[in-house]
């Protein structure tokens, strides 16, 4: 089954780290993503641009309004999500529990969310 674990962040907290709270920060998402990896559970994973440079697509009263920024009035943001395929939900929550969550407000991996694809219509080739 495919899960689709999703990694929120305080996309103001990277500015205020040390360089080397920024390097060990990457050290420990590039380990998690080399375990991901190497265990061949992984299916795809992508780090998101801030949300300042988001765009919003709405629909309203049945027409499409396409708007610049993300105006969602949140202290944290998606920064991120890793595509896994294992067993079942336990497997899942496991890879979860692994996911590095180093001492800095903005690292939160605790935030993440659980998503089945199983049993939604094809939306083209698998990943």
């Amino acid at each position: 089954m495919q899960y689709l674990l999703m990694a929120y962040v305080d996309e103001a907290g990277w500015p205020k780290l040390s360089k080397s709270e920024q390097e060990q920060g990457i050290a420990a998402y590039a380990a998690y993503g080399e375990a991901l990896k190497s265990s061949g559970v992984i299916k795809g994973s992508n780090r998101l641009q801030p949300s300042s440079v988001a765009t919003t697509v709405r629909n309203t009263n049945g027409k499409s309004q396409v708007l610049d920024g993300p105006y969602v009035d949140s202290k944290e943001q998606l920064g991120g999500y890793f595509l896994i395929d294992v067993a079942d939900l336990d497997a899942a929550l496991s890879w979860a529990s692994r996911c590095p969550r180093p001492s800095m407000e903005w690292w939160k991996c605790a935030h993440l969310e659980y998503v089945s694809l199983t049993g939604f219509p094809s939306m083209g080739s698998d990943p």
